[in-house]
């Protein structure tokens, strides 16, 4: 590495660094908080006496981690297969097929995710109470599943906008049917697009809050966002290292599937954004 580039990596540093600390810092107080013995959690110090490691295993007994990190991953994956289960098909008939109304659709689309959920949470609610599915994970899980497809259908349409149709229609002159041309051709191109789409429709179901409130009722249903909350709501003492512990543990398989496919991220949002 000559001087030039080292001096410019030295100042793209400095210059985010900030950036870096600011993102770092709550991260960094909830682990140092999470390995401190419980009578140290309040103290005004940054370091422990010793390194509590034991905490997580408490934590993980005394919360009931386990089952939420169960429920809450059932959740998230089964909505995200289902948001993409629907939204694929409906992104390609956005892009690929002229018909009536399409643009008003896809206007459509966009002014729903100016919608937030709370707005419709006592009309869900009400829905819920009727079809008799209040305290259902399944019920749950269909809900993140409709929340997100507008999301997804708005994602996947603009990248599958930058698809070459002479792909497809070469596959055609071989004899290809749509169909086939759909699963061989289209579908391994559009991967990028689908794992963005993925990460972030995950990301929504694992972390959404208000509508598991609304419509989870038993601890043994609950998801992690509701499990850490009811460890601090409602209570005369809040065991602050069980909560700084199951928070911190409940980051660490959103930050893992981040890290393993960052590459279709970034990926997939510079493609997307060339037209």
């Amino acid at each position: 590495m000559n001087s030039s580039k080292l001096r410019r990596s030295i100042i793209c540093w400095l210059a985010l660094s900030p950036v870096v600390v600011v993102t770092i810092f709550p991260f960094a107080v909830m682990l140092i908080s999470a390995l401190k013995p419980s009578t140290e959690v309040l103290t005004p110090t940054w370091w422990p006496s010793r390194i509590a490691w034991e905490n997580f295993q408490t934590m993980w007994v005394a919360t009931n981690f386990g089952n939420a990190l169960k429920n809450s991953l059932y959740v998230s994956v089964l909505a995200t297969l289902g948001s993409l289960i629907v939204s694929i098909p409906a992104a390609y008939a956005l892009t690929r097929f002229d018909f009536k109304g399409r643009e008003f659709y896809r206007q459509f689309l966009l002014v729903t995710q100016m919608l937030s959920p709370i707005v419709l949470v006592v009309g869900l609610f009400r829905l819920m109470v009727s079809l008799g599915l209040i305290d259902s994970i399944n019920a749950v899980t269909v809900v993140y599943a409709a929340f997100n497809i507008a999301f997804s259908v708005w994602m996947l349409q603009s990248y599958f906008a930058t698809i070459p149709l002479d792909l497809e229609e070469a596959a055609w002159m071989e004899g290809a049917g749509r169909a086939k041309t759909l699963v061989k051709v289209f579908l391994p191109l559009a991967v990028p697009a689908m794992v963005v789409t993925a990460i972030f429709t995950f990301i929504n179901a694992w972390n959404e809050f208000v509508i598991a409130l609304t419509l989870l009722r038993s601890q043994d249903s609950y998801t992690l966002p509701i499990q850490i909350f009811s460890l601090v709501s409602g209570r005369y003492t809040v065991e602050w290292h069980h909560v700084m512990a199951a928070t911190f543990a409940a980051t660490i398989p959103v930050a893992i599937a981040f890290a393993w496919l960052q590459r279709y991220l970034v990926r997939g949002l510079a493609l997307g954004a060339v037209k």
